[in-house]
């Protein structure tokens, strides 16, 4: 099982630079960042967690800067966001931006995507709450028309752009893309639809969802042994990774803590023994 890690990296934590070089000397696979431009300060969305939200979600730095500090320092290491708020993008600037950091880490990424829980954050970016599921449905078709091989248009209810040139193109076509969100059948059609596998947050309950996945998944004609399940920001045990190896995940992510360079490498050196 392929052993990544995600964190909020913010102004506080370790770097970008310094943490991808200590993931790679250590066999980690990848890392993967998360992405908040703001947090309003009047905020009525409750934390998804429960209790207060912590102080590093105002504080998280921008993923794609980050990771491609992280690419310029590896030569290995996996490079992915989870999650990427496509509704709060311009998909013609986030295809390029994609598009230039998968084709300069030689297809190293992976775009982690999803619909976000903060209604006062999306609302700012001019999100209308109801729509945003059918809008980052159109957005993630857009940026696959600018990465086709030949000049391809798109026309949507939310989004368009006309045939054109588009260079870079994402090193294998278009990258490895992965839906997070709760279980349930909205989520599993739209994984079915546009994605390559589920980023289920913490990974609890896979025993009881895969099931319906796999049937959603192959009721849209996608190949069974295409689909990936990549639990997320994992605070692991010994019994959980085996659990989920017997479930047929390949890859999981390890939660690393918002820290400096002390804590998150010490807490790398725990990790170890899951490698």
């Amino acid at each position: 099982m392929r052993i990544a890690t995600t964190i909020f990296l913010t102004d506080e934590t370790i770097t970008p630079v310094q943490l991808a070089r200590e993931l790679e000397q250590r066999g980690f696979t990848g890392l993967y960042l998360p992405e908040h431009t703001h947090i309003p300060v009047e905020r009525t969305s409750p934390y998804p967690a429960g209790g207060e939200l912590p102080p590093e979600y105002g504080r998280t730095l921008d993923p794609f800067v980050a990771l491609a500090q992280a690419a310029a320092v590896t030569e290995r290491l996996g490079l992915g966001t989870g999650i990427t708020l496509l509704a709060q993008h311009d998909p013609i600037a986030l295809a390029k931006q994609i598009a230039t950091l998968d084709h300069l880490s030689g297809g190293r990424f992976t775009l982690g995507l999803g619909y976000g829980w903060n209604k006062e954050e999306a609302a700012d970016h001019g999100v209308a709450w109801s729509t945003r599921r059918d809008v980052v449905r159109d957005r993630m078709a857009l940026m696959l028309a600018l990465w086709a091989a030949e000049p391809t248009g798109y026309q949507s209810e939310h989004c368009s752009v006309r045939p054109s040139y588009a260079h870079p193109k994402p090193a294998g076509g278009a990258p490895r893309t992965l839906l997070g969100g709760a279980a349930g059948p909205r989520l599993f059609a739209s994984l079915a639809q546009f994605a390559d596998g589920w980023l289920p947050i913490g990974g609890r309950g896979l025993t009881e969802s895969l099931p319906a996945l796999r049937a959603a998944w192959e009721s849209a004609g996608r190949k069974p042994e295409d689909l990936e399940v990549v639990p997320y920001a994992v605070l692991p045990s010994p019994g959980k990774l085996a659990h989920y190896a017997d479930l047929g995940v390949t890859e999981v992510v390890l939660q690393l803590p918002p820290a400096g360079e002390r804590e998150v490498l010490r807490t790398l050196d725990d990790y170890a023994r899951y490698m």
